[in-house]
């Protein structure tokens, strides 16, 4: 994988809940039918599209979540952020992660995610 473009934008969704970085990359590829690029390496990647891609930051050493997925997008803040929203979306229907995104958004557009639970 190249190295990041300087022009690319991020934007981040925050998953609260005890996901490890190769657990949540094995579950993002199979959500969105994309392979992780750079497996085994530093900075694993999922590329979405061309010019759109995914990264994990794992919470440092000791620290517990939350895991920081960032959306990467050359087409730049907006498309960034929308990406990460359909992510969101995405995300909520194939698990059970608590999901906020990291940026500026309307309430309609986006809360926090989360899978309902079933009634006792």
């Amino acid at each position: 994988m190249t190295p990041d473009p300087p022009s690319a934008a991020v934007a981040t969704i925050v998953a609260a809940d005890a996901v490890d970085k190769l657990d949540a990359l094995a579950v993002i590829s199979r959500t969105l039918g994309a392979p992780v690029r750079g497996g085994g390496t530093a900075s694993p990647t999922i590329a979405v599209a061309d010019g759109l891609w995914i990264q994990i930051d794992i919470p440092k050493f000791g620290e517990p979540p939350p895991l920081a997925i960032d959306v990467h997008a050359v087409a730049g803040l907006a498309a960034a952020r929308r990406e990460a929203i359909e992510l969101m979306r995405r995300l909520a229907d194939a698990t059970d992660w608590t999901l906020t995104p990291a940026f500026p958004h309307e309430p309609a557009e986006a809360a926090t995610f989360e899978r309902p639970t079933e009634p006792r």
